[in-house]
């Protein structure tokens, strides 16, 4: 038998394998996702839900999370989000507001030490893991909260800040943000990080805080990765190559990510995975006005009523757009085919986004994507780093 003949025969063996013995079944899909340590770098919970009475230790009906929803979902590890606008809520600083979210997740855990735990060290998040309670990180989404004192950051990391988020969408003085450097670049101070910026990455380095780079700006993005000593994260960014909005991140930086051993985690927002729902929004929107003045002139409905059947019409148009499971994994699979497994995750956005794709509708849906990578050929291993495995080794990267 010739050597061509051979190769044919063990490529008909190795698809018999797939197709015959190695189905994609829900107990082959049940049985990895519980070994996986399974993290999400993003939730923005304390902000929606909790900060507005909801508790998110009780099954709820709205939003996206909630401990019950949790442990179905199969997590283990969820960094929660610490948000504030552009606006303070609290008359005295953002750096109040800061307190407040923080505080908030620590009575949450110290009412219910049997279902949910910090984790403030790498050893302590890997065996508090699988043990039947969420592990629950800080990650501080802005650094307008330390209002340019290196003292305010101090004190957020010794309340369990784990991760600094550079920029939300707006800038600081001490770095520019990816809206306003692509949107509004008239109101940057300084392009990138000033001195006082590339202060705050060495101290978050010396702290064993990640430096988180998602909403930073092109600009600041190279000048945290040029004075980073440890791999940074981007807690909840997408692919521009597949969807070209602002907030997601270009193959160069995806690159630039994988050089510095840093990890991409993938936002899950409609409008960041599907480009075709961002045009639609945005065309919507756009001619929002004329298209209200058109539904006025064809009914003689009232200023109220019309306004009532365009968010109808909107929110079943939108809802009609959003991007498929598949598409939210192809951004996964575009980093792993450009860079390779070790440099993507998942940063959800989960209670922090309007929309997510068609069946992802809350925490309960991680398997999913489990599900859809096992369907895709990647092998144990790789879903393992993707699920949470690389996240865990920037982690033990970075902590003290």
């Amino acid at each position: 038998m010739n050597s061509k003949n051979n190769r044919v025969i063990k490529g008909i063996f190795f698809l018999a394998i797939q197709v015959f013995i190695l189905p994609v079944t829900a107990q082959t899909v049940t049985r990895l996702h519980q070994r996986a340590i399974v993290v999400d770098t993003h939730n923005d919970c304390l902000t929606s839900l909790t900060l507005k009475g909801k508790d998110i230790t009780s099954r709820l009906n709205t939003g996206h999370s909630d401990l019950y929803r949790w442990k179905k979902g199969g997590l283990d590890v969820q960094f929660f989000s610490v948000w504030t606008d552009k606006s303070p809520r609290n008359a005295a600083s953002f750096f109040h507001d800061a307190l407040e979210e923080i505080d908030s997740l620590h009575r949450i855990i110290l009412r219910n030490p049997d279902r949910m735990t910090f984790g403030e060290t790498y050893r302590e998040i890997k065996n508090r893991a699988h043990k039947d309670k969420l592990v629950a990180l800080i990650g501080v989404e802005g650094g307008h909260m330390i209002e340019e004192d290196l003292q305010k950051l101090d004190s957020l990391y010794a309340l369990g800040m784990r991760y600094l988020t550079l920029t939300w969408n707006n800038s600081t003085s001490w770095a520019s943000s990816a809206m306003d450097e692509t949107l509004y670049p008239e109101k940057i101070k300084h392009k990138g990080l000033n001195e006082f910026g590339k202060q705050v990455v060495e101290h978050l380095n010396e702290l064993g805080v990640i430096v988180d780079l998602s909403h930073t700006g092109e600009q600041t993005f190279y000048d945290a990765i040029a004075v980073s000593k440890k791999p940074v994260l981007l807690s909840h960014s997408s692919v521009w190559s597949i969807c070209p909005v602002f907030r997601n991140v270009k193959d160069d930086q995806i690159k630039a990510v994988a050089k510095n051993g840093g990890v991409i985690c993938i936002n899950f927002y409609s409008g960041f995975i599907s480009k075709e729902y961002d045009q639609l929004q945005s065309m919507l929107l756009n001619k929002k006005d004329s298209l209200l003045g058109l539904l006025t002139q064809a009914s003689d409905s009232d200023s109220m009523e019309t306004m009532k059947n365009w968010n109808a019409w909107y929110d079943k148009s939108m809802s009609e757009a959003r991007p498929t499971l598949a598409q939210l994994v192809d951004h996964i699979d575009y980093i792993v085919k450009l860079v390779g497994d070790k440099y993507v995750g998942i940063g959800s956005d989960y209670d922090g986004v309007s929309s997510v794709p068609a069946g992802m509708d809350d925490v309960t849906a991680y398997p999913k994507i489990t599900e859809e990578l096992l369907r895709r050929g990647y092998s144990n291993k790789s879903i393992k780093r993707i699920l949470g495995g690389n996240v865990m080794r920037v982690i033990k990267a970075n902590f003290r």
